[in-house]
């Protein structure tokens, strides 16, 4: 899309500031623009139009509705596809809006610093063009629960497979299996819509056995087109309390021909501590078995010292919203050098999540992280896609 064809919209109470910003989008080669005076004028414009605008413009600091709770109401009511924080306020309050937003599943392109200039602009509207991830499919969530499980007995929910390549050379080494609800129409359901309804009705563990299995034959299949990968699975919490799991997940590896020490379980910090006693022993099996242990989304719970201490993880996962912008945010750069720093001393591989653009793969580079994973490297595809996946990608020159 030329950026004529875009549709933006500016939401700034000072009437100058407003119009500066339109004539600079003019500039840029915009045509097509909204605005808003306000956060209740800007929502009031976008619920009447009739399709959400690509990106939405809104300053933080504004009478009234401020732009922290128009974003709220922008991503949760879906009205825009993306937005672009505006605002000369502390840093580490944007990134907590930023993070606000991407948690609702709203595009966040990032955060401009006030006054606007062209170049800022254009820095920041360039990002459209970038890796934005699976397309969304507005009626992924309109399903049953009784189809889910159906779905799940029909084999129709299956792995798609992310990359992971190192930071040393650019060489695939692993993919992380993600479920995908594959439907008959020809959509493709997330797993944040379906994942935590199978965890109701007990069927994560089902779930996961699965992801395992098909990750493995997959595997397989690769290896005998000359393609040696490692393969990372998901664990669900409930599956902590299962004291067959490790017995369970070795005997369906091994039916592969695949080895236990080529595949790394991962666990979120939250789920160890569930069902301790339990939990601390199934994983203290897994990895006397040979998996590899991940700690997943690192930093973003309350206990993730003490996990590491307890538990004997082989690696660590620097979750995404550190990652995404980490070259450009001190804070979140801090909070990547940290977990760095600890890994090392710890001897654990470090694998970096949200990796983005060229910026964030040199800083982390340069940090001495180990691998990366995101959408930079490829966004997750079907298994008969990956090899082809992996062929386009072409490691940043520095």
């Amino acid at each position: 899309m030329s950026w004529s064809e875009l549709l933006v919209m500016v939401v700034e109470d000072h009437g100058f500031q407003r119009r500066i910003a339109l004539r600079l989008l003019a500039e840029l080669g915009v045509e097509r623009t909204l605005e808003g005076a306000d956060g209740l004028h800007a929502l009031d414009v976008l619920r009447g139009q009739p399709a959400p605008p690509d990106v939405v413009l809104v300053d933080l600091d504004m009478p009234g509705m401020d732009g922290i709770e128009c974003i709220g109401q922008i991503a949760q009511e879906r009205l825009a596809r993306a937005v672009v924080v505006v605002s000369a306020l502390d840093p580490a309050l944007l990134n907590t809006v930023q993070t606000m937003a991407r948690a609702y599943g709203l595009r966040v392109l990032g955060s401009v610093e006030k006054p606007l200039t062209r170049d800022k602009l254009e820095g920041v509207l360039g990002r459209l063009g970038e890796h934005a991830g699976e397309p969304l499919d507005e009626g992924e969530a309109d399903f049953s629960v009784p189809a889910l499980l159906e779905a799940m007995d029909k084999g129709e929910i299956v792995p798609w497979f992310q990359p992971q390549v190192e930071f040393g050379n650019g060489k695939a080494v692993g993919v992380e299996a993600l479920a995908r609800w594959e439907r008959s129409d020809g959509s493709v359901v997330r797993p944040a819509l379906f994942v935590p309804l199978l965890e109701r009705e007990g069927r994560a563990n089902a779930l996961t056995d699965h992801m395992l299995d098909e990750g493995c034959r997959w595997l397989q299949r690769w290896r005998m087109d000359g393609i040696r990968l490692k393969l990372s699975v998901n664990v669900s919490p409930l599956s902590l309390a299962d004291p067959s799991a490790a017995d369970r997940y070795q005997a369906i590896v091994e039916s592969h021909g695949i080895k236990p020490e080529d595949v790394v379980l991962e666990i979120t910090e939250s789920s160890v501590m569930a069902d301790a006693a339990r939990g601390l022993g199934l994983l203290a099996r897994l990895r006397l078995k040979g998996f590899g242990l991940s700690i997943d989304d690192f930093g973003t719970g309350y206990s993730s010292l003490a996990q590491l201490a307890q538990v004997p993880f082989t690696e660590l996962k620097i979750d995404k919203d550190f990652v995404f912008s980490s070259h450009s945010q001190p804070r979140k750069r801090a909070m990547v050098e940290a977990s760095l720093d600890l890994a090392r001393k710890l001897r654990l591989t470090t694998v970096a999540e949200g990796v983005e653009t060229s910026e964030d793969w040199q800083l982390l580079a340069e940090l001495g992280c180990d691998i990366a994973q995101g959408w930079l490297i490829g966004r997750p595809v079907p298994g008969s896609e990956l090899q082809a996946a992996v062929a386009r990608w072409r490691r940043p020159v520095l």
